[in-house]
């Protein structure tokens, strides 16, 4: 039977190696494919009436976006979840 010091020893060690695996991952973003509907991995991303134009909605973590074109860090498509439209988003926001 292990010692009360010893257990926390190892429970330590292991929230040590659980931690550095965490930092050592990729990002789990990724960038919009045309023709693909992705979902938004974002807690919340704005949907702009062009690049850095005005705001004409929010789609959250989960709900899905319809790449139709890309434009450097922004993508065209359709909104679906709360919004239902066609607008831009910022690129790189997608699971």
């Amino acid at each position: 039977m292990l010692s009360a010091s010893a257990r926390r020893i190892g429970v330590a060690a292991g929230l040590t190696a659980l931690a550095l695996t965490a930092a050592i991952s990729p990002a789990l973003a990724a960038n919009g494919v045309v023709g693909e509907r992705m979902t938004v991995c974002a807690q919340t991303l704005d949907l702009r009436t062009a690049p850095l134009g005005p705001w004409q909605g929010t789609l959250y973590k989960g709900q899905t976006f319809l790449v139709e074109s890309l434009d450097g860090d922004w993508v065209y498509g359709f909104a679906y979840g709360d919004i239902n439209r066609d607008g831009w988003v910022q690129n790189g926001w997608f699971c």
